[in-house]
């Protein structure tokens, strides 16, 4: 229901930011609900990063459509079709030169207008260099 596109190497230097683009597409016909679901039931559209070798400063998601649904008396906070989350990133002034992996995780639960099906996390590695 939700791929992730390739995501670019980030060349960073020591002690400097850079982001990182993840480009999402769902498939016609189905939502995910955004990183601030409109209920607190809902189960949040949510990306991870793990603590090293890169700092992930900040997250930024996509502005969220409001959308109605029949199975909802609310609309709802969700994203569909193809949407973007940028990573800001920083490498520490002692982080190793020389290449290296920064791994994410990216949960989510696809719904469509009848059902949602059970959350799913897709792993984004990101191929760094590191100066």
């Amino acid at each position: 229901m939700l791929t992730v596109g390739p995501v670019d190497k980030l060349t960073i230097q020591r002690g400097a930011s850079g982001e990182v683009k993840i480009a999402a597409q769902l498939q016609p016909g189905y939502h995910v609900n955004s990183n601030t679901p409109s209920e607190e039931y809902l189960i949040p559209l949510k990306l991870t990063w793990a603590k090293e070798p890169l700092q992930a400063e900040q997250v930024v998601y996509p502005k969220p459509q409001s959308e109605k649904y029949d199975f909802s008396p609310t609309p709802l906070s969700v994203f569909s079709g193809n949407f973007e989350i940028v990573t800001r990133f920083k490498a520490p002034a002692d982080a190793r030169n020389g290449p290296a992996i920064m791994n994410g995780k990216l949960r989510y639960q696809a719904c469509n207008n009848k059902e949602c099906l059970p959350p799913r996390t897709i792993e984004i590695p990101v191929t760094l260099e590191i100066q």
